[in-house]
């Protein structure tokens, strides 16, 4: 499926194609990107039987030592079940601090801008799943991971996950949704 528009108005929609195609495949895991959780609060309304894998920016993103999820969201949400990650973006990170400084062409800002030629959910999506398997979270089966552009979330992929370190053993084996427009 392919939205008009990328953004928060697709959300559920995402959500929605994401868990029907999840089931169709017999996957049970489901990573997305939820900076201060409501996406995160929307997936548990809708991935019944799913485990649910929430990543968020790490700390000190935006404000030196402070998170970008509420420490009463990220409870919330790991009592009803939801496993909140918090990490370093896998595909900036320290790489992004050195571009800032010094200039230059890196490769993983390269991979990173690749994959938004397909729109920037698709990055996000491609990220989160390597947060998520960098964490421990994942057993190694295909799963949805869900990204969006800016909030919400607007592409969903079924993918195989992989480590930072053996990025090119993912495998992108679908796009479920995604905007046309970006």
């Amino acid at each position: 499926m392919y939205f008009d528009k990328p953004g928060k108005v697709n959300t559920e929609q995402t959500l929605k194609l994401a868990y029907e195609r999840g089931k169709e495949l017999g996957l049970n895991e489901v990573v997305l990107a939820s900076t201060m959780g409501d996406t995160a609060y929307k997936a548990l309304e809708i991935f019944d039987g799913f485990k649910i894998i929430s990543v968020t920016y790490h700390c000190g993103l935006k404000k030196p030592f402070q998170n970008m999820m509420s420490d009463g969201v990220k409870k919330d949400l790991e009592e009803k079940g939801v496993r909140i990650v918090s990490a370093t973006h896998a595909l900036s990170g320290v790489e992004r601090s050195i571009a800032k400084k010094y200039t230059g062409s890196y490769p993983v800002l390269l991979i990173a801008d690749t994959l938004r030629l397909f729109g920037h959910g698709t990055k996000v999506a491609v990220e989160v799943s390597i947060m998520a398997t960098d964490a421990g979270t994942l057993k190694g089966n295909d799963i949805i991971s869900i990204g969006g552009t800016s909030r919400g979330a607007d592409t969903a992929l079924v993918l195989k996950p992989a480590n930072q370190s053996d990025l090119f053993d993912m495998r992108i084996r679908e796009i479920i949704c995604k905007p046309r427009d970006f």
